[in-house]
């Protein structure tokens, strides 16, 4: 094997998708003890790489400059000369999460986080799935503590969005993994046209969703989701549109509710004054989240809750892995330019070709 291999790259270290090109003396990366290195078959386009591609991504100086958080593909070459295999054999058909390195032709992944992959799913599937399917799944569960006894409705911004997506879907069945027999929460969403809207309600099974495109206040549409509610707040709001919502995030919140801030993608301030009397007197808590500045041992824990929880349901059709779009990789400003223009409804995802 060639000590080099091709990894999308951006021209002086940062910039706009027009400055990504692909990196034909890219140094293979090097496995150590407990990896492996698989040849990458696909990877997904995440809001992170735009933050890393342009160099506005906070302390990953430590990581591997190279973008991607998710990948799937065939395992290569195993970990040092003599180390057990853990039950894993070059050739086998694998998925999983990245602390990045997935734009690339080969990435050197920590075996305990490989995923087998399913027969039933593909590779262009499977390949911009695990950033999308761990960042909701623990922000339901790890970080927003659902649970059935105090957790009857959930709010997922950015409805259409990969994340919420899956988030709205994982949200519906719930109750399911440790309270079957209880009644599972109502759901919903906001997104930015009223499609996406028709989209969520008709397709993942949410409750009710609010343009808010046609609440320019980026006040009032809390209402409108309250009154969908029939006129109580929410448990449960997951939340990546960041400091501009945080007073109608708590003006639609119930009493005890929580706030889990993934993003900002309308700024990080708030626009003039948040009275936070509403913290005190709704007892609300707001927590923010980074999966990729979670530790080894946390991804671990949330990968072995994925398989056991998630996957079965992936492979069975009860959720759905929606793919706005697949890619040739030699395209991905393309890929970039897509995410970024808001439009899309699910993942959009780049294939490496043999």
């Amino acid at each position: 094997m060639s000590e080099f291999m091709r990894a999308v790259d951006v021209k002086n270290g940062a910039g706009p998708a027009s400055a990504l090109f692909i990196n034909d003396a890219t140094p293979i990366p090097i496995v150590n003890e407990g990896e492996c290195l698989v040849r990458v078959k696909a990877f997904g386009i995440n809001r992170g790489d735009m933050l890393q591609r342009d160099g506005k991504y906070p302390n990953i100086g430590h990581l591997t400059k190279i973008m991607g958080l998710e990948f799937s593909g065939v395992i290569a070459r195993l970990g040092a000369e003599g180390e057990t295999s853990d039950g894993w054999k070059v050739g086998d058909e694998v998925f999983g999460l990245l602390y990045g390195g997935g734009y690339a032709e080969y990435v050197n992944v920590n075996k305990r986080m490989l995923i087998r992959k399913p027969k039933e799913l593909s590779f262009e599937e499977l390949g911009g799935l695990c950033e999308t399917w761990f960042t909701a799944l623990q922000a339901l569960h790890f970080v927003g503590l659902y649970s059935s006894e105090d957790t009857h409705s959930i709010l997922w911004h950015a409805g259409a969005s990969a994340v919420s997506v899956a988030g709205i879907q994982l949200s519906r069945d719930a109750h399911l993994i440790k309270s079957p027999n209880s009644p599972g929460p109502r759901v919903f969403a906001t997104a930015r046209k009223q499609e996406k809207c028709d989209f969520v309600v008709k397709e993942l099974g949410a409750v009710g969703a609010v343009d808010i495109s046609q609440h320019p206040d980026k006040q009032s549409w809390a209402g409108e989701i309250k009154k969908l509610n029939g006129g109580q707040g929410m448990d449960l709001v997951v939340d990546f549109l960041g400091g501009p919502y945080l007073q109608s995030n708590l003006d639609v919140l119930a009493l005890d509710g929580r706030i889990v801030q993934l993003g900002w993608l309308d700024g990080p301030n708030s626009n003039g004054n948040v009275n936070i009397a509403g913290f005190m007197v709704k007892r609300a808590r707001v927590q923010g989240s980074q999966l990729r500045s979670r530790t080894l041992e946390y991804q671990i824990k949330l990968r072995d809750f994925f398989e056991a929880n998630v996957l079965p349901g992936l492979v069975e059709g009860r959720f759905k892995h929606v793919v706005e779009r697949v890619i040739p990789w030699d395209r991905v400003e393309e890929a970039h330019v897509l995410l970024e223009s808001n439009q899309t409804k699910g993942k959009v995802v780049c294939v490496i070709p043999e």
